[in-house]
């Protein structure tokens, strides 16, 4: 019980693909109280895999909105029988899985407003919905509603100068217009349409929570310069929709205090704040207290890299969102499907399954490989949309095959060459100044040569430290957290830090050797 004393704290919750977390954070910032619970091992009798249902078609994908509740119920209840100390609860907030979208059936405001304290929110919630499977991140089942939601527009480059992306199966917009469509009783009979992170700020709330400008820029729908809906494209994709969206606002507003239903069941304070709940992508860039100039490369299954900008260039590929931290700016998106999955296949046709030996490999190839390059697409890529392996040689001729050795640093320089290529056309430029970076290393990502080519790529002097990062969206100045479930890579212009240690410098000679294919892959 003593590790639950009363102290004053915030919760940071995290509705994701698989689970729904919660960390608790006090006024040093110390991380005292976690817990989770994971879809498919803990709500067995939704029968998720992955936390989602992927529909015979293969293209729907889906999750229950009931799945969710009954996930926040579970933990609270748990928080509860462990002895936590709810009234010490000063504010919440959180992040949701980005492009989900969660339709209230009408009526179910009143239901929100006058939840009894002796029920179980999933108990009273039930018949809530007017779509009971949720349409998530996953789902690509949208392509003819994409193609006419551009059309309606003017093409898919003015819808990305608009909305900040080209029209995507997952965003949101297009997920309604295919509701309405083929299910237009079920749509005239939803009083509001929430994302997964304004959902989940509603259930907190007891009322309806708006979307945020920055998960609200992942729909389609949002004039990211403006912050407002944009009309052609609300027409676009079904009646009344504006109503049934409700008014966007600011990513750092508070909402209001907590629901009465929360006071009375569990003991929160009456005056416990509700912020805000953002997009998972967003809360990263939140909650690793990137600025203006700052890099960050999530690397996983696929790779993701994201940044803060000033002035971003709306392109075909990657995405603008409106900034969480400051409304004036942006944050750009770029995701690679060819991640993890590709490097591992490279490690074990060139380095005999062995990351050891395909650090060896790395280790004893110099920065920029003599000039050879590589781009590397089993899968079809989502940026650029091209599959094949490329590979350039020094005089910038196609060849068919590199050495092993070659071969693994031509993967790696050219996985962040591509990264570079397309944060540029976004609007990012690479500063002359002395960069750093944070990292805290797992898998391939600790070895300290993947980083050293990274580094060569992106061109500053480097030093390493240790990284911060915080949690479940929860926007307060990050905390020290072993980050197992993610690798992440931050590089930050400025001076270098007392504390930083200069691990590597790349060699001018070596990097003018990567400059020679790029063009290709623009043309590509």
């Amino acid at each position: 019980m003593a590790e639950h004393a009363a102290r004053p704290c915030c919760l940071g919750w995290d509705f994701s693909t698989q689970q729904v977390k919660v960390v608790a954070v006090d006024a040093e910032l110390n991380v005292f109280y976690e817990d989770s619970v994971n879809f498919d091992k803990d709500l067995l009798e939704f029968g998720t895999q992955g936390g989602v249902h992927i529909h015979e078609d293969g293209l729907t994908v889906t999750s229950p909105v009931l799945m969710w509740v009954q996930a926040l119920d579970i933990i609270l209840e748990r928080m509860k029988a462990s002895g936590f100390d709810f009234s010490q609860v000063l504010a919440l907030s959180g992040a949701g899985q980005q492009h989900g979208s969660v339709y209230w059936k009408a009526g179910a405001s009143r239901v929100l407003t006058s939840l009894s304290p002796d029920l179980l929110l999933h108990k009273q919630l039930q018949a809530c919905f007017s779509i009971r499977d949720s349409p998530v991140w996953m789902d690509s089942s949208t392509t003819v509603q994409c193609r006419r939601l551009e059309a309606a527009v003017g093409g898919a480059q003015a819808l990305s100068c608009l909305t900040g992306s080209r029209a995507y199966e997952r965003f949101t917009g297009n997920q309604i217009a295919k509701i309405y469509q083929q299910n237009p009783e079920a749509y005239a009979h939803t009083e509001r349409i929430s994302l997964v992170s304004s959902f989940a700020a509603s259930l907190f709330l007891g009322s309806y929570a708006p979307i945020d400008y920055s998960d609200g820029s992942g729909m389609n729908l949002l004039q990211i310069q403006d912050k407002v809906w944009s009309q052609v494209c609300l027409r676009a994709c079904a009646p009344h929709l504006e109503e049934k969206l409700g008014s966007p606002v600011p990513s750092c507003s508070v909402l209001g205090a907590i629901s009465s239903y929360f006071v009375q069941r569990y003991g929160f304070p009456a005056g416990c704040k509700v912020v805000a709940f953002t997009g998972d992508n967003p809360a990263s860039l939140a909650g690793m207290k990137l600025e203006e100039g700052d890099i960050a490369v999530s690397l996983g299954t696929s790779d993701t890299l994201f940044l803060w900008l000033q002035e971003p260039m709306p392109a075909l590929e990657g995405h603008i969102f409106c900034n969480p931290v400051d409304a004036q700016h942006y944050m750009a998106l770029l995701c690679f499907k060819n991640g993890s999955l590709m490097r591992e296949k490279i490690r074990d046709e060139s380095a005999s399954c062995s990351w050891s030996d395909f650090s060896e490999a790395l280790r004893s190839t110099e920065m920029g490989n003599s000039g050879n390059l590589g781009f590397y697409f089993d899968v079809m890529e989502i940026t650029p949309e091209i599959t094949g392996r490329h590979r350039f040689s020094a005089e910038n001729r196609q060849v068919s095959a590199f050495p092993g050795a070659v071969e693994i640093r031509a993967l790696i320089e050219g996985q962040f060459m591509a990264k570079r290529i397309h944060a540029e056309g976004l609007g990012y430029r690479v500063s002359n100044a002395q960069d750093k970076d944070s990292g805290h290393w797992r898998g391939i990502s600790q070895q300290r040569h993947l980083t050293g080519a990274c580094r060569c790529v992106w061109r500053p002097s480097i030093c390493h430290r240790h990284c911060q990062l915080s949690l479940c969206g929860l926007r307060i100045p990050s905390f020290p957290w072993p980050c197992s479930w993610n690798r992440r890579v931050l590089f930050r212009g400025g001076e270098v830090s007392p504390k930083s240690q200069i691990s590597c410098y790349p060699n001018p000679r070596s990097f003018s050797g990567l400059r020679g294919p790029s063009p290709t892959v623009r043309q590509a």
